[in-house]
């Protein structure tokens, strides 16, 4: 057969036909290049090309990021990426579809975590093939990361890289049809800083209408910055290691690289800014510097009380944590085994005003199990839990509990150990070098696909919504079972 070929809103575009006749689509602009005035700037339409672009091969180019280091202890490729490509033309989208031809399916967008520093939408985790066959047409989107993204510079715009993830939505419901898909039938997902992305644009009325369901894979939409203040220091911090103003007349003459590199030299332990709101909380919790932040037009209000308010209240949301999401931060390193009681407070007490009290609720246990089951409650599971009390829609809660064997079985239910099984994608995933480890059980991941491409299509993952007077979740492990709302520091 022929290669697929559509007709966007810029232009035609030439796919490729995957084996079981899935269309798949690389590097579809939905944006312009965010280069020269467009740097720190909202994005602009897509241009428009003449003739047909190949989007058939190779991933194209993707956000400026910093290299992958080595020394994390386990092998992130899957879920991160391999790195930088580099090249201007990166606000672009990968899109497979079972028909281009039919219309009418479940259209779902998804937001690629990675700390709003790293990550891209075509990392080996997030191949659409399975979710495609499923009947579905998927969706992924790269966006500007790290100070390209979510540095509010003078002169420039805020919340860029929320901006980017609204115009790959806007993008979606001009050309779902075009694939197969159905524009009023649009779920936007998201894991980490893509679910914290997703929680955070439930709360934007620049977003309103774009999406009809949500679901938000370990993040929530409280890491948000209060004002722009919050980052002059930052903002001064890398401009001074760039050697040039602090405002985005400036940054736009400097090369991506640069930014980068400074970038990474201030957002280090013992180099990054105060960021401690008006409580005495980092809401970032010391993990990173960038996150969207209050503005006039993208938020401006906090999302959680524009939930609160009534907002995306017709909204289906489904939104959950894995049980030991940190020990993807610690376990891996040594840093767990390591750690000491004083280093455990040090830590703590820079990022909220009572770290004996934190630590005291995190329960008994080695410094080490005590900060993972701290950090994954304040990071994690406390903004999923009070995203949906939030929420006066429908919504649905999950928790991800099976135990990889990875790292002698000491990596738990991690952080992103997730994704290869929503995705369908442990074929790519697994090793004991990887997240998933050696043996991840396949039919665990047919069952969450199956929910997750349930909820896309009808709003219903298989179980209950959540009741406010009796919160339970859907507990996904070797044998799934519904049960009560984890509450904090307990799994």
């Amino acid at each position: 057969m022929d290669a697929p070929i559509v007709t966007t809103t810029a232009g035609k575009v030439r796919g490729a036909l995957l084996d079981g006749g899935i269309a798949r689509f690389r590097s579809v602009p939905y944006a312009a290049p965010p280069e020269g005035p467009l740097r720190f700037a909202a994005p602009a339409r897509a241009v428009t090309w003449d003739g047909v672009r190949e989007a058939g091969g190779e991933p194209g180019p993707n956000a400026p990021q910093p290299p992958r280091g080595a020394g994390f202890g386990i092998d992130m490729t899957p879920v991160i990426g391999t790195g930088w490509r580099p090249g201007a033309d990166y606000l672009t989208a990968d899109v497979w579809t079972p028909d281009p031809g039919s219309g009418g399916l479940p259209v779902m967008v998804f937001v690629h975590g990675g700390a709003f520093v790293a990550g891209e939408a075509s990392a080996p985790a997030y191949d659409g093939t399975a979710l495609a066959r499923a009947g579905v047409v998927l969706v992924a989107v790269n966006y500007r990361l790290g100070a390209e993204g979510f540095l509010p510079l003078p002169g420039g715009a805020t919340n860029i890289g929320l901006r980017d993830q609204i115009a790959a939505l806007t993008w979606v419901r001009e050309n779902a049809a075009a694939f197969g898909g159905d524009p009023d039938l649009v779920t936007v997902f998201g894991e980490s800083a893509g679910a914290i992305s997703v929680g955070t644009l439930l709360g934007s009325p620049a977003a309103a209408g774009l999406f009809r369901r949500a679901i938000v894979q370990s993040g929530g939409a409280e890491m948000v910055r209060g004002s722009t203040d919050r980052f002059t220091e930052l903002s001064e911090l890398i401009a001074a290691e760039l050697g040039v103003p602090a405002t985005a007349e400036a940054f736009r003459e400097v090369p991506f690289t640069d930014v980068v590199a400074a970038q990474g030299r201030v957002d280090v332990p013992g180099g990054r800014p105060d960021l401690r709101e008006a409580d005495g909380i980092d809401p970032g919790y010391g993990i990173g510097v960038f996150a969207p932040v209050r503005d006039e037009d993208v938020l401006p209000e906090p999302p959680l009380d524009a939930l609160r308010a009534g907002a995306s209240a017709g909204v289906d949301v489904l939104a959950g944590t894995n049980a030991d999401e940190i020990n993807l931060y610690f376990v891996p390193t040594g840093m767990r085994d390591a750690i000491t009681a004083e280093q455990v407070r040090v830590m703590i007490g820079a990022v909220h005003p009572d770290p004996d009290a934190l630590i005291r609720a995190a329960g008994d246990g080695t410094p080490g199990e005590q900060l993972s089951r701290l950090l994954t409650e304040q990071v994690f599971a406390g903004p999923t839990r009070r995203t949906l009390e939030a929420h006066t829609g429908r919504n649905f809660g999950y928790r991800f509990a099976w135990h990889s064997d990875a790292c002698d079985g000491q990596l738990g239910a991690c952080h992103a150990c997730e994704l290869p099984f929503v995705f369908g994608t442990l074929a790519t995933s697994t090793g004991l070098d990887k997240i998933p480890g050696e043996k991840p059980p396949a039919e665990l991941s047919d069952r969450m696909l199956a929910a997750w491409v349930s909820f896309a299509s009808t709003g219903e993952p298989g179980w209950a919504p959540r009741d406010r007077t009796d919160p339970r979740v859907m507990r996904f492990d070797v044998t799934d079972a519904v049960v009560p709302e984890p509450g904090p520091f307990r799994g």
